[in-house]
Formats: structure tokens, sequence, C-alpha cells
């Protein structure tokens, strides 16, 4: 190879890098401006996120907190998720547009509908925990500790840490969150040719094993928990498989069309 040659491969290499470093700023950037929002208004979003928590106790019941730094952890750890939370469109815009000019025309065309499902899906597992799992389970944990009250006294009384709480509530968004993406991934492989409808199909008694170790490994040890994730994951894996069945017949009509011109 001569000097020329490599030349001409390390300039466009080094375009790359200096492209890569431009919007991995970007990112930082819009991470940042919305970290800032978040802390500025992490009042508000942590009474938005204590909501769930009166849902399922029925009254207006105090959160503690056990330390002195506490209500300052948790506006920061408020603002570090709002800052994903908020700052994904940027980053996922800034990563397609990184990878983008390298992909063909169809491959566009296939990439950018799994690019806008990642966020609609996550939203929906959030919604699930916000709106359902939340106030049962908080339900559940409260009657729970007044039953162990016996002959007329009182049972236990529950006093949740506001740190403790946030970290349960961002760990269950996070895992339900995440767990959704399931049906944009097998959708994105089987299109791909990764994966197949019989592949999918006659996997299915594994997936069900395996929904069931991921829900008891990813939600807190009460049987609530597991199974609002397990049930939602089993019906997404369903609507999974019967997505890639109907790619690979539309995949099965272009082919037959093309071999007929």
């Amino acid at each position: 190879m001569s000097q020329q040659d490599i030349d001409a491969s390390e300039a466009p290499l080094i375009e790359h890098l200096i492209e890569l470093r431009t919007r991995l700023i970007y990112c930082v950037l819009g991470f940042l401006a919305a970290f800032i929002f978040s802390f500025v208004f992490s009042t508000d979003i942590l009474h938005y996120l204590i909501l769930p928590f009166k849902w399922g106790t029925g009254e207006d019941v105090s959160l503690i907190s056990i330390k002195l730094l506490g209500v300052f952890l948790v506006k920061l750890k408020i603002a570090f998720f709002g800052g994903l939370f908020i700052g994904f469109p940027l980053i996922a815009t800034q990563l397609y547009g990184f990878v983008g000019p390298g992909l063909y025309k169809h491959e566009k065309q296939a990439f950018v509908p799994y690019l806008l499902a990642t966020p609609v899906f996550f939203l929906l597992g959030a919604a699930l925990v916000y709106f359902f799992l939340l106030p049962v389970a908080i339900h559940f944990f409260y009657a729970l500790a007044a039953g162990t009250g016996t002959d007329g006294q009182g049972g236990i009384e529950l006093m949740p840490d506001i740190e403790a709480y946030l970290d349960f509530v961002m760990m269950l968004i996070l895992a339900f969150g995440l767990c959704f993406q399931l049906p944009v991934i097998l959708t994105l492989l089987g299109q791909i040719g990764v994966v197949s409808y019989e592949q999918l199909k006659s996997g299915r008694k594994f997936a069900i094993v395996g929904v069931f170790v991921v829900a008891a490994v990813l939600t807190p040890p009460d049987p609530i928990s597991q199974i609002a994730m397990a049930v939602p994951l089993m019906a997404l894996y369903e609507v999974s498989v019967q997505t890639v069945r109907f790619l690979e017949a539309r995949r099965r009509k272009k082919e037959a069309a093309k071999d007929k011109d």
C-alpha cells in the first residue's frame, strides 16, 4: 500500500472521529440542559412521582427522610433521571445523524420506525408502572403491614423513606421501560433475518420461562410486581411473533413479484 492510499484512508477516519466528537458534545450539552431543567423543577416532578403512593394508600401519607442530605440526593436523582429521559430524543437524533449517512435508503426506511418506537414502548412500560403497578403494590404492602395487628392492637406502621421510595419507583420504571423494548428488538431481528417466525414460535415455552426469570430478577420480591411484568411481556412476545410472521409474508410477496418481473 502506497503512502497516498494510507493518507486517503486516514482522512475519512479523522473526519468521522471529529463528527463523532461533535455529536457527543451535543449529547452531553443536551443532557446537561435537561439535567438543570429537571433539577429546577424537581419539586414539581417529585409531587407527581408521589401521586401513585397516595393512590395506593388512599390518604395523604407523609414520606420521611432519614438522611441530612436525603432531600438533596432525591433532587439529584430526579435531575439525572429527567436528564436521560428528556435528553433521549436529542441523543437518539445525534446517533441516527452519525450512523444514517452510512446506511442505504432501504436500511434508513427500516431503521427509522424502530427509532421512533423505542421511546413509545418505554413510555408504555413507564405508564404501566405509574398508573397500575405502583398503586396496587403500595396498597398490598400497606394492607400487609396493617394485618400484623392482633386483638385490637395496632399493626406495624410503615414510614417509607423518600429516597428509598424514589429508588423503588425509578427501578421499576427503568426495568419496565427496558423490558418493553422486547417487540422492538425481536421485530428488528426478524426484519434483518436473524430470527424467524418458526424460531420464535418454537421457542415460546423457553420464552415463558425466561420472562418469569427476568421478572423475578428485575422486580421486587413480591408476586404482584412479578406478575405485572411477566404477563405484559408475554403479550409483547406474542405481538412480536405475529409481527415477524407478517414481515416474512410481505418479504415473500416482494420476492415473488420480483421473480415475475
